[in-house]
């Protein structure tokens, strides 16, 4: 006998209104934030809830965020870093998690839960030692350095996810590639990681959203870099909000925090679907 499902008794009604109030409870933040943008601060203080005069736009704001905040030096800095720790953590990560899953190597599942304690542990426990290492290695303040941290600190997910992945995929098609001649880097590029591909997408659309965002990391290992050449979009995005603080300038300010949002909802947008494939094919399966 069918049991009724906990949603289906809710009315339909009750339910759209839920949703809806949900939606614009996270959707309205993100409006006023780039109508505020567009505001000059006697508006925003005045009027803070109120859409912007349309005779009165301040698209100056956001000039003045990229030229005098040096936003444009940050983003470019947050995409060098950004998009080399995603590709370190997905192709790093990928090999160890095939290697896991599909071979018997001593100690693999010890590896493996090793590679599980890196999500359990905060990684601000490590912050001490690796600054000192990254001291004495001459990366303090580069983007080199920064890109390396992220990707030994997004290595654990990836590991996490694309190990279950692997897993799931049949391994007569592993079979099937070395019996038609390929060696096991070729069967692995050419067969398995191509059937893998929502699970690297889904890996990647998290580190890259983790990686923009990042500001501990930033700050401790760039936060020394007195001409900003290594630092990233969080550090320049809390330098112009102390700096408003103090000359008044929220319209610049919340340009500033447009500019950092866009990316992240931009690759969310186009590669959401990737993420519920990725999801339900597996890649959270033990």
């Amino acid at each position: 006998m069918n049991r009724p499902r906990p949603l289906s008794r809710i009315p339909g009604w009750l339910l759209a209104c839920c949703l809806f109030g949900y939606t614009l409870w996270v959707v309205y933040p993100m409006i006023w934030m780039a109508f505020s943008s567009l505001k000059p601060d006697a508006e925003i203080f005045r009027h803070a809830f109120a859409p912007p005069k349309a005779g009165d736009l301040r698209f100056g704001n956001y000039s003045r965020a990229w030229t005098e905040a040096r936003f444009g030096t940050y983003f470019v800095n947050s995409v060098v870093v950004t998009f080399g720790s995603v590709v370190l953590i997905v192709g790093l990560g990928a090999l160890a998690a095939y290697a896991i899953a599909r071979f018997r190597i001593a100690g693999g599942k010890i590896l493996f839960w090793l590679f599980l304690a890196g999500l359990t542990l905060p990684a601000q426990l490590a912050i001490v030692p690796l600054f000192f290492e990254m001291r004495a290695a001459g990366l303090l303040n580069t983007r080199l350095g920064l890109t390396l941290v992220y990707a030994a600190n997004g290595l654990p997910f990836a590991v996490f996810v694309l190990s279950a992945f692997f897993r799931s995929l049949p391994r007569s098609l592993h079979e099937a590639a070395i019996i038609d001649g390929c060696g096991e880097f070729a069967a692995f590029w050419r067969v398995m990681l191509p059937l893998a591909r929502p699970g690297l997408v889904t890996v990647a659309i998290f580190q890259f959203i983790g990686v923009w965002k990042e500001y501990f990391f930033a700050f401790m290992l760039t936060g020394g870099d007195a001409a900003g050449a290594a630092k990233t979009l969080p550090l320049g995005l809390a330098n112009l909000a102390i700096t408003s603080q103090y000359h008044s300038d929220y319209g610049v300010l919340f340009a500033g925090l447009v500019l950092v949002t866009v990316p992240i909802l931009l690759v969310y947008l186009l590669l959401q679907r990737h993420i519920v494939k990725g999801v339900t094919a597996g890649a959270l399966k033990g």
